[in-house]
């Protein structure tokens, strides 16, 4: 930029400088008086372009101010800008000189005071409360005895070591740490990837799912705690598949991981407590369950053996009654003895006269073979003798309805010269050949007007039959 001016009148020594020589000068008066500014206002009109830089205003009771965030620094912010935020925003003021305002470049941002973060965090609750993240329904029991605790804390605080030591006193368990910031830039997505993680282990690994997961953190600060209200932390503890303890800050305190967790603990050490029971106490409880147990079944057996005392006194001598028993089969047993030789004796009296002499049996076989034969020829032959009348009669029969029976009494078979036989005038014309079959031979024939006039062909016997007539055959 040059000091000269660019152009002057005559009798005039003011200086006329261009649009752009003033925007420079504007601009650098401006970055030089307020090279580093920090402003509160309450955001408004905010927009995230495609170009991911942020653009709104900032603004009090009496004034407004245009503010940008460029897309490299957005990403750092720490907190997600909105319309009706109070913020305290870290920057310079410079100008714009396509428009000719000046503007505040963004470089922070933080929330400006409690009050605003009370309001952003009850608006969050209402909006994730809508969404059924803090449903009763979705929260998991806590497992009595969990083989394996996760913990998502910080590693160098005081919360690790209330918590093992707790747990060391009450009942040792196999624990895993997974180590987060707890407060600062970046915690909440710590936080968020740590308990996705537990999730994500398979059981039997070589790091072991744990059954429970414990995050933890001391006391603080609204702003101390307030990545445990991020939507990043909250999400990931509702979706938790694993049961998870929420022990944030104090008593006092609460955030929004209170109310996406299956439990909440007023303290990291009251965690440790809910999360296993004394062990001393179960030993006491295992041994009073054991003596209950062994004076139960001592009732049971004292109870049983006087039933069966009582039941003896009603039953027989077993003694008299087995040598009773004894006599008695004793006894059977020489009857049946004697029973069997008498009836053997007798048996082998009879056997003689009852059983046939061999030549006997044999000669009334042969007769009564002889007479069942007999019979049997007996009856083949009136068999056959009616068998053969009815094929006479039957031969008889047929030779009566014989064709050549008609032709004897003077008849005659008419054919054409194919061998069908005519069986009406309306089948001749003039000049058909037909063959006239008589008693004692055939002739053939031609159709002449209303004569027919017959020739010899041959002469055939009755007893003859032409392979060529299939009439004949048939009749």
């Amino acid at each position: 930029m040059s000091d000269a001016p660019s152009n002057r009148n005559s009798g005039d020594n003011v200086p006329i400088f261009s649009v752009t020589e003033v925007s420079g000068l504007v601009k650098s008066t401006v970055e030089g008086a307020f090279s580093y500014v920090r402003v509160r206002g309450e955001i408004s009109g905010f927009k995230r372009a495609a170009s991911g830089h942020l653009y709104f205003t900032l603004k009090d009771d009496s004034a407004v101010m245009d503010g940008v965030c460029w897309r490299g620094t957005a990403g750092r912010l720490g907190i997600n800008p909105e319309d009706g935020m109070e913020v305290v925003a870290t920057g310079r003021i410079t100008t714009y000189a396509g428009r000719s305002k000046y503007q505040m470049v963004v470089e922070t941002m933080e929330l400006a005071g409690e009050g605003a973060l009370l309001k952003l965090l009850e608006d969050r609750k209402k909006k994730l409360a809508a969404e059924g993240l803090f449903d009763d329904v979705i929260k998991q029991d806590i497992p009595h005895l969990p083989d394996v605790i996760g913990v998502v804390t910080s590693p160098t605080g005081a919360v690790i070591r209330d918590i093992l030591h707790r747990l060391s006193d009450r009942f040792p368990r196999h624990v895993l740490v997974w180590p987060v910031l707890v407060q600062g830039e970046g915690a909440e997505n710590q936080i968020a990837n740590a308990i996705n993680g537990f999730n994500m282990l398979n059981v039997g690994g070589k790091i072991t799912k744990p059954d429970l997961i414990i995050v933890a953190r001391g006391g603080g600060s609204l702003e101390d705690l307030w990545c445990f209200n991020e939507e990043l932390v909250v999400r990931a503890a509702a979706n938790s598949e694993i049961p998870l303890i929420s022990a944030v800050g104090h008593e006092t305190d609460w955030t929004l991981i209170d109310l996406a967790a299956d439990v909440r603990a007023p303290t990291p050490t009251a965690a440790a407590e809910m999360a296993v029971p004394v062990r001393s106490e179960i030993l006491a409880q295992v041994i009073d369950c054991e003596g209950r147990l062994l004076r139960g079944i001592r009732r049971t057996l004292d109870g049983a053996r006087r039933d069966v005392t009582a039941l003896a006194r009603g039953l027989p001598n077993l003694r008299r009654t087995l040598e009773d028993s004894s006599q008695r089969l004793d006894d059977w047993s020489e009857r049946l003895g004697n029973g069997l030789k008498t009836g053997l004796m007798r048996r082998r009296a009879k056997v003689p006269n009852r059983i046939p002499r061999p030549d006997r049996v044999v000669v009334d076989g042969r007769k009564a073979v002889e007479r069942e034969f007999q019979d049997l020829r007996r009856s083949t032959d009136r068999l056959l003798a009616r068998k053969r009348e009815r094929l006479l009669t039957a031969g008889k029969l047929l030779d009566s309805y014989s064709y050549e029976r008609v032709l004897d009494r003077g008849f005659a078979l008419v054919t054409d010269a194919s061998g069908a036989p005519i069986q009406s005038v309306s089948q001749l014309s003039p000049g058909d050949d037909v063959l006239l079959r008589l008693k004692d031979g055939e002739r053939s024939a031609r159709i002449s007007g209303g004569a027919v006039a017959t020739k010899p062909i041959r002469k055939s016997n009755k007893s003859e039959s032409s392979t060529d007539d299939p009439q004949g055959t048939l009749l």
